[in-house]
């Protein structure tokens, strides 16, 4: 099933259209994403996090003893927000905006040497040390609602207006 967003007052300049399939496909490029929790006494916490994006999940995996692994348990609620690089060339001569995607998650905790590598993005599993690949924890986000993105799918000046830049898009 494809979910098509219209944005309210103006259409991407490039004429593409933001989809969830469009969505995911971007998530799939990226390594990088921003996971937001609270700790059990109730204090904000934010980690910059490896990723990777197969299967219409988001799976990070972390040392068994780092603050993700200690503070988020199976079913918690995170929040995600993955930058999306974009710029191309011109990049290199000046400073770029990334798009972002953000979202809400639900988290599954793979305890250390519970997964096999094998069952893990293959991109991931190569972004990873082999003397972690069996000791650390995989965390497995799975996205619901929406995906609120902003400067997707729409050209550099258009990120200026947010009415353009940003589009809400179903998750599945």
């Amino acid at each position: 099933m494809s979910a098509t967003i219209e944005r309210p007052e103006a259409q991407p300049t490039t004429g593409l259209v933001l989809t969830t399939e469009r969505v995911w496909s971007e998530l799939q490029k990226a390594s990088f994403a921003v996971i937001s929790y609270v700790t059990p006494a109730g204090k904000p916490r934010s980690s910059g996090v490896m990723c990777a994006a197969a299967r219409s999940r988001l799976y990070v995996v972390t040392a068994p003893d780092s603050w993700k692994a200690r503070q988020i348990s199976d079913g918690d609620e995170v929040a995600v927000t993955v930058p999306i690089r974009r710029g191309g060339l011109l990049s290199l001569i000046g400073p770029i905006p990334p798009a972002t995607v953000s979202f809400h998650a639900t988290a599954t905790v793979h305890p250390a040497d519970s997964v096999s590598i094998e069952s893990v993005p293959k991109k991931l599993a190569s972004q990873l040390p082999k003397e972690r690949r069996r000791t650390g924890c995989l965390l497995e986000l799975v996205p619901d609602g929406n995906f609120l993105t902003y400067g997707l799918g729409v050209s550099l000046q258009d990120m200026a207006k947010p009415a353009a830049a940003q589009a809400h898009v179903p998750v599945s």
